[in-house]
């Protein structure tokens, strides 16, 4: 027995996929460890920990639906009113395995996220709460080929339950005079509702979204002349799927779509209300760049020795531990882009015809400069552009002006083609492929918005040019 649990061990482990988190670009801001990661790896576990649904109870009370749910077994527990709620005993599966999702940092939990925080939303100095469900969803995978990935929504906490209702229990029925109170203080917003098979299922108060990719996570989905767009659906807590509610946490469900399955497949979206996973299945990781691929087309870009047109020096992207730095403190090395145009150029304080080249100017100066006493404007002199814009010396075109970031998650990247356009308004940089996906793919935006977002910071991309081709100024042999 001891040889083959040695045996067993030296095996090589059985992947099912890994779940990307969409806007940490390859690492987490505080950095990757524990249950903290910018992307997961799931594989299957020593000894199986799914669970399925079993035996139903209806408890007339509160205090027989706690003592149904008791922590031996997993159950959920569905409150239909003070008088009725309904537990649904979960049994052992020993043919899949269970990763939960959420916010909680407790054991229960196998993945920690957190809500995108965007680059717009860093000097937002409002008190801010999460909209991340503390369990909010749980990942089943078969154990066995061909280790079919599903969705569902809700996890289960340090107690083995999943309450959808009511979760705080009177001995007695509260006095009438505290009823109010009370409602107001356990008030759930749970959509629940009995099954045609005698079971119970429901949906979380902000709902769990998922998007299938019709033609999968492939260049070839964008210029498929079949290609259709992608739909968003949300799942239930028993992994039925039905479309959107009106907002995020109506009380109406939408329509069952019997057809469709919460299967995970390769390019699938997750969205928690706060935050978007990438699922990557393993047939298609084997397609996808890897780390080390991006680092050698990074070379490989860097080896061409780009030059700014402006101060004649050579620009080159910076390594992954100096691509933080170099967005915040421009150095004379790093790439800096027109999105209008996409004119590649170092970091310089030109912004247009008609403003002065000062290298040490400050905001008040120009300013100052702005205001002339006499009212009058020079001849030839244009208006001073706005912030974040300028005017670019090649093309006169004018437009956002940011440093170019490689795009370092890899799974997000759909080829290892060479690294040629940016999104804009962020300027990280990718394929023509990777930009074509993602510039179609609409990812939840608030309580009811879509739109495209940039995969690498989850910046909203504009409908008329969500990306630009990058142009290089290479010195003359």
């Amino acid at each position: 027995m001891l040889r083959a649990e040695q045996e067993d061990s030296e095996q090589k482990p059985i992947k099912y996929g890994e779940l990307i988190i969409l806007g940490y670009n390859g690492s987490h801001p505080s950095g990757d460890r524990g249950k903290r990661r910018s992307h997961f790896s799931l594989y299957r576990r020593p000894t199986a920990n799914g669970v399925k649904p079993s035996t139903v109870h209806i408890a007339h009370t509160p205090e027989a639906a706690k003592v149904i749910s008791k922590n031996i077994q997993h159950s959920v527990s569905y409150t239909l009113s003070w008088a009725e709620t309904v537990v649904v005993e979960y049994t052992d599966d020993n043919d899949t395995d269970m990763f939960q999702i959420g916010r909680s940092i407790e054991s229960p939990i196998d993945i920690v996220v957190s809500n995108t925080v965007t680059s717009s939303d860093i000097g937002d100095t409002r008190s801010y709460q999460s909209t991340i469900s503390r369990f909010a969803c749980r990942i089943v995978c078969e154990r066995s080929p061909p280790h079919t990935a599903r969705v569902y929504a809700a996890g289960f906490d340090c107690s083995r339950n999943i309450f959808l209702g009511v979760r705080v229990y009177h001995p007695t029925p509260p006095h009438p005079l505290h009823l109010s109170i009370v409602s107001l203080l356990v008030q759930e917003k749970a959509t629940k509702w009995p099954t045609f098979d005698g079971q119970m299922d429901g949906l979380t108060t902000n709902g769990v979204l998922v998007m299938h990719p019709p033609q999968g996570f492939s260049p070839a989905s964008k210029n498929s002349p079949t290609s259709k767009p992608a739909v968003w659906r949300e799942v239930s807590v028993c992994g039925n799927i039905f479309t959107l509610r009106e907002t995020r946490s109506a009380q109406n469900r939408g329509k069952w779509m019997k057809e469709e399955t919460p299967v995970l497949l390769d390019g699938s979206l997750i969205d928690l209300c706060g935050v978007t996973l990438l699922w990557r299945s393993v047939d298609g990781l084997s397609c996808a760049p890897t780390p080390v691929q991006l680092e050698a087309l990074r070379h490989q870009l860097n080896a061409v020795r780009p030059q700014c047109p402006v101060l004649f020096n050579t620009l080159a992207f910076p390594s992954l531990d100096a691509a933080s730095r170099a967005s915040s403190v421009p150095g004379p090395g790093q790439p800096w882009a027109y999105l209008a145009c996409g004119h590649v150029h170092g970091y310089h304080q030109w912004r247009g015809r008609g403003v002065a080249f000062k290298e040490s100017s400050t905001e008040e100066e120009e300013e100052e400069e702005d205001d002339d006493e006499d009212g009058e404007a020079r001849k030839g002199v244009r208006e001073q552009p706005m912030e974040g814009e300028r005017e670019c010396p090649l093309c006169r075109s004018r437009g956002p002006y940011v440093a170019l970031v490689l795009g370092r998650e890899a799974g997000a990247c759909v080829d290892a083609a060479e690294p040629s356009h940016a999104f804009v308004p962020c300027g990280h940089v990718c394929s023509e492929s990777t930009a074509e996906y993602w510039s179609s793919t609409t990812v939840p935006r608030g309580a009811n918005a879509f739109h495209p977002a940039c995969p690498f910071c989850m910046k909203q991309l504009p409908q008329e040019r969500p990306f630009v081709r990058l142009i290089f100024q290479t010195p003359p042999d």
